[in-house]
């Protein structure tokens, strides 16, 4: 189900410091006790923002780590958060796990938290519509489908931050330029010469480098296998 229903929490407190046009998602998030939440979030901010100094003006939420990503979509820098947050009983997510929901990606803006769960029946979901609606005072469903699988849980951006992390700044530009191209689309719908053009570099060049590159990104998968 794809859903709408009030904002709330420390992320909220969080986009009430920064501009109507800011969003954060929740990449990963595990409960650890007494209602402190560890939390790894994406902010895209309308402007550059200082995280410490952020953080540090809310009460209950320790900074763990944070980097700052570019997000080649929107021209927007995005920046992650890792922090253990002491969230509100009971805690959207908590309520969303409570109900024996899958919680497949949760957004929040100024004036909404909107995600896409699963569940696993109709009475499921009318529960959960009610627990929402009693809780938050707003409950919207957006769209509901049938579906065989239960779609990727919340934590299944890790293997992307995995990629980011281990490879370098001209292999991961040189993966997303021919991909963007359609360089690996079948039937190729862009050339080695043409992505190279859009680099600026050499034909050669660049199939040396996405040679590495497609090697390290394999060494990822496969290296626990290689022996």
């Amino acid at each position: 189900m794809d859903f709408e229903t009030a904002p709330s929490g420390v992320a909220n407190l969080l986009v009430s410091q920064l501009s109507e046009t800011c969003r954060i998602e929740f990449e990963n998030v595990f409960y650890a006790a007494d209602g402190d939440w560890i939390e790894s979030l994406l902010v895209i901010p309308e402007s550059p923002i200082d995280p410490e100094a952020m953080i540090e003006s809310l009460s209950g939420v320790e900074l763990l780590h944070f980097e700052q990503v570019s997000d080649d979509r929107n021209n927007q820098q995005t920046y992650r958060f890792n922090i253990v947050a002491h969230e509100p009983y009971p805690f959207l997510l908590g309520l969303l796990l409570r109900e024996k929901s899958i919680p497949n990606r949760l957004v929040l803006t100024s004036d909404r938290f909107s995600g896409v769960a699963t569940v696993a029946a109709w009475d499921d979901f009318r529960r959960l519509a009610d627990k929402l609606q009693e809780q938050y005072g707003k409950f919207e469903l957006l769209s509901v489908s049938q579906v065989e699988t239960t779609g990727a849980p919340l934590g299944s951006g890790q293997l992307s931050r995995v990629v980011r992390n281990e490879l370098s700044d001209d292999q991961l530009l040189i993966l997303q330029v021919a991909y963007k191209m359609g360089y690996f689309d079948t039937p190729r719908t862009a050339s080695a010469d043409d992505v190279a053009a859009e680099l600026d570099i050499a034909q050669s060049t660049f199939s040396e480098r996405l040679r590495l590159a497609e090697s390290e990104l394999l060494g990822l998968a496969f290296s626990a296998n290689k022996d």
